[in-house]
């Protein structure tokens, strides 16, 4: 997991007592927010907004105290909140709470609270807070309206209904297969469902549980596409199979922030291959899917870009196959179709590009190729992609040349395509290799060769400077 800006913690308030300091419509709706958690409330203002006043009528739970917050009123609290107008008196009230073994928010002032408030999606007990960490309050509240939209209509019943079972399902001591398929197809009936959960369903799903983890559980292995590294791109069956997973092989070049995108209970396991450097031995990561399928685990290897497109697939549906392992494959995007995305640059075009071509020039011992179509690969009317040639970029070129290619054919090379930090150097074909040589290349790279990659000539710089994008 990537490092988080705070810790989203839902805090059981029910009959602990919190203190607000300051009689402002910030403060009145802090103060609702308490109560509605079920707090018992106190607020103390010399001049409180009529809201506070009606609220307190209106709630129990709610009182006011005109006057100024004292030290000895934060003894006991589980938290204070207050709306003050300077740093001094900010940092005062903080060190008062802190003193009480209270933790602080001072509205507005995150530099002085322990914690802050996020937007709330309220369907309780379903409740989702975001929080942008204070960078944009405007986004937060589109987040909001994003999810209220996809949140189906009846799911705070299906949330209640969820808590209410979840005693009565403990004390069947159910197995953890039967426990795990109930929920499963709970959820699955919850985000399907336009009302309420029926009165038999809890017998329903039971039976039905029961059903399922009674047969020999099989295990399967999907051959799961990542894309080209921007998280965005991948796609939404690639997503809902990280999530039902048991166990996830990944490959290096997977974005981490992916790999977190993983069911949390799932066992994640690196197996990354890089050329020139240690790797996992495709032998190795075989085995290990055939031994954790037979475990009756929902294996799911994850690849960079698309499966079927340089990834060895073949070896490995080949293998399963034999075992007679369940395989499943789910295409990603691949990273050439990512970069052209990126660059506003189409594959194919009238008059420039009749057909497109990946190759590797990456052989199993680390040189170029000896089978390579060099008439094709030099078609003057073909938009080429080389996978892996950063390190015979050299060779490569000389060949192309050798075999006419005219040397002010335009040609890219595209470092981390689709990722933040992606990188372009553009040339002709001719200059390309000087120019990749004065660069540092760390990451996978793509050669693009072809006369729709005219307007990338000269480019060298990452892919958000030179698109102009903030």
């Amino acid at each position: 997991m990537t490092g988080l800006a705070s810790l989203p913690v839902f805090f059981n308030l029910k009959g602990k007592r919190a203190i607000l300091a300051g009689g402002s419509n910030a403060v009145l709706w802090k103060a609702e927010l308490l109560q509605a958690a079920g707090a018992d409330v106190e607020v103390y203002a010399v001049a409180p907004c009529p809201g506070l006043a009606e609220l307190a009528e209106r709630r129990p739970s709610v009182r006011l105290f005109l006057r100024d917050v004292q030290n000895e009123d934060l003894n006991g609290a589980a938290l204070a909140i207050a709306d003050v107008g300077s740093a001094a008196e900010a940092e005062r009230f903080r060190a008062a709470a802190n003193a009480a073994g209270a933790p602080a928010n001072v509205i507005d002032k995150p530099a002085f609270s322990d914690f802050q408030f996020g937007a709330i999606v309220d369907r309780s007990p379903l409740v989702i807070a975001i929080s942008t960490d204070g960078a944009s309050p405007i986004l937060t509240q589109a987040l909001r309206g994003r999810i209220e939209a996809i949140l189906p209509g009846a799911i705070k019943l299906w949330a209640a209904a969820a808590k209410s079972w979840r005693k009565p399902l403990k004390a069947l001591a159910l197995p953890p297969k039967a426990r795990r398929r109930f929920w499963e197809l709970f959820n699955a009936k919850a985000f399907a469902a336009n009302g309420a959960p029926g009165e038999n369903l809890f017998a329903e799903l039971l039976a039905e549980a029961g059903r399922q983890s009674q047969s020999v559980e099989k295990g399967s292995v999907a051959l799961v596409g990542a894309g080209p590294g921007d998280p965005e791109l991948l796609t939404l069956k690639a997503l809902r199979m990280l999530q039902s997973a048991d166990v996830v092989l990944y490959d290096d070049l997977v974005a981490p922030a992916i790999v977190d995108m993983a069911r949390r209970e799932a066992e994640k396991i690196a197996v990354g291959k890089r050329g020139y450097k240690p790797s996992c031995q495709q032998d190795h990561i075989i085995s290990m899917m055939i031994g954790l399928a037979k475990e009756g685990k929902r294996v799911v290897r994850l690849k960079g870009g698309d499966p079927m497109i340089f990834g060895r697939a073949t070896e490995e549906i080949s293998a399963l196959r034999a075992a007679g392992i369940a395989i499943e494959v789910v295409p990603g995007v691949t990273a050439a179709l990512g970069a052209a995305a990126a660059l506003q640059v189409s594959l194919t075009e009238r008059d420039k590009a009749r057909r497109v071509q990946f190759i590797t020039a990456h052989a199993h011992d680390g040189k170029l190729p000896q089978d390579i179509d060099w008439r094709a690969l030099s078609d003057p009317r073909a938009s080429s992609v080389v996978y892996m040639g950063a390190r015979t970029l050299g060779v490569l070129v000389e060949r192309l040349l050798a075999h006419g290619l005219d040397p002010a054919t335009p040609a890219l090379l595209v470092e981390r395509a689709t990722c933040a930090d992606e990188r372009r150097i553009g040339a002709t074909i001719a200059s390309l290799p000087g120019k990749v040589a004065a660069e540092t290349l760390s990451g996978p790279c793509l050669i693009f060769i072809g006369a729709v990659f005219a307007a990338t000539e000269g480019e060298v710089a990452p892919a958000k400077e030179a698109a102009q994008i903030d």
